[in-house]
Order: C-alpha cells, then sequence, then structure tokens
C-alpha cells in the first residue's frame, strides 16, 4: 500500500521538513508496525505535475490512500475538494492548526492518521469486544490504532511519532507475557490492559444494542483526554469524527 502525502500547508512546511518526518514514519511502519501486525504501507511525498500553479489533479496523487497535511482546519472544505477530485480514494488529515492547539507535534499527528489510515482504511472495521463500562454488555470496538494510547509518544531520528496498540490489545482475555502496545507503558503498575485505555487517551465503539456509535470514553476525571476530546469535537476533526459523519447501521 503506498500512501500518497501532499503538502497543502501554505508554506509553513517545507518539502524538506515533510519528507523527514516521512522518513522517520516509513522507519516506524517497516521497523515497529509491521513485524507486530504483518502488514503496513509507505509514505510518499507528491509534487504537482503540468502548468497549473494552484490546485492538485488525478495524476499528482499516485498512491492507494492519501494524507493530506494541511495548514488550517477546515474540515467541509478540505472533506469537500477530496470528494470532488480524488472520489473512493481513502483519505486523512494532518491539520497543523489542530496539532497546535492539542501542544503536540504536528509529526505524531501524521504518525497516528498513518497507522490509523494503513490499518483501517475505509473507516469502517469493528471488533467484538467488552463495553467499557458495562462488562456483560458487548460491543463492537472501532478498530483505531492509536487511539487508546494517543498522549504517548517516542522517537525515530529525532522525529517523535504515535506509540500504538498491538493485535493482543483486541483480545477478551489477558495472555500471560504479552504485550498490548509497542511502548508497554505502565500505569498504575500496570500495563494496558485489553480493550482499555491509557492516560491522555479514549476510545469508542458501535452499540448493536442501540443501533449507534457511543460516546468517547477515557478516564475519569482525564483533563488531558477530556482536553483533547473538546477540542477535536470543536473542529470535527479526526478519523472519529468521520465516522460519526457517515450513516449508522
Amino acid at each position: 500500500m503506498f500512501i500518497s502525502v501532499i503538502n497543502w500547508s501554505d508554506g509553513k512546511l517545507s518539502d524538506a521538513a515533510v519528507q523527514r518526518a516521512i522518513r522517520a514514519v516509513n522507519r516506524q511502519i517497516a521497523d515497529d508496525f509491521a513485524p507486530h501486525w504483518g502488514f503496513g504501507a509507505r509514505l510518499r511525498l507528491e509534487g504537482k505535475t503540468g502548468t497549473q500553479k494552484r490546485g492538485f489533479q488525478p495524476i499528482d496523487m499516485r498512491g492507494d490512500a492519501v494524507l493530506y497535511v494541511h495548514d488550517v482546519a477546515r474540515i467541509r472544505d478540505a472533506e469537500g475538494y477530496h470528494a470532488q477530485n480524488f472520489a473512493g480514494v481513502p483519505f486523512g488529515f494532518v491539520f497543523l492548526e489542530l496539532s497546535k492547539k492539542l501542544k503536540e507535534d504536528w509529526t505524531v499527528t501524521l504518525s497516528h492518521e498513518a497507522l490509523e489510515l494503513l490499518a483501517d482504511p475505509e473507516v469502517n472495521l469493528l471488533v467484538q469486544g467488552p463495553h467499557p463500562t458495562k462488562p456483560r454488555h458487548v460491543v463492537y470496538h472501532w478498530f483505531e490504532m492509536c487511539d487508546a494510547v494517543q498522549n504517548e509518544t517516542y522517537e525515530i531520528d529525532g522525529v517523535s511519532v504515535s506509540n500504538f496498540v498491538l493485535p493482543l490489545y483486541f483480545t477478551s482475555g489477558e495472555e500471560r507475557g504479552g504485550r498490548n502496545d509497542f511502548l508497554g507503558t505502565i500505569t498504575n503498575g500496570k500495563t494496558l490492559e485489553s480493550f482499555a485505555i491509557n492516560p491522555g487517551g479514549y476510545i469508542n465503539y458501535f452499540d448493536p444494542a442501540v443501533g449507534r456509535h457511543g460516546d468517547d470514553v477515557s478516564f475519569s476525571k482525564d483533563k488531558r483526554a477530556a482536553e483533547r476530546l473538546r477540542i477535536k469535537q470543536q473542529y470535527q476533526a479526526g478519523r472519529g469524527q468521520l465516522r460519526k459523519r457517515r450513516r449508522e447501521f
């Protein structure tokens, strides 16, 4: 799978800066993600062809999916442009304005969006598991790679990237000696449990009993997660918002 990256940051980021981040994320996918999950992708920065100075044409987007790097978070404009020019192609957005509001490096968002785009390109995969607050109630968790641990980062070649969950995370039991996230973060003396959340992260799910997606779930009184949710909901940004904008089952 090739993911085309289009630098539409209006000069906020040079192509060289984007290339540096792409190299780090490609290393993360090849060295860290793929050995655990058994599948991966390559990011590639695209450039314009032809004589037109503005806009990208279908010939400029050569990958199987596309990630746009935008300076400001204009969701409707961005999604409208994609639907008009690349309808049917899986996509994601990295908004520099949103990363600034979240007080995190934009490269973390690039890593987050790339991992989740390659794992669930059409934003329609779900995994059966326990309800976050009603253990006996079965729901279908979103197949998201980073949401539960998205406040945690590490560096590759000096570039910050996002932590991500491992396959055992989406299992109903706790395998002895297993690890559910790449960094193996310890919180209150314990590593991340299956279908659980680390501080600063959150999860969501589809509840067949009511026929709709639930509310985002995070640690009780988790200020960082609450602030992250507030900002993303304010801008209507992120793959979770895309799921919710689509028609319910």
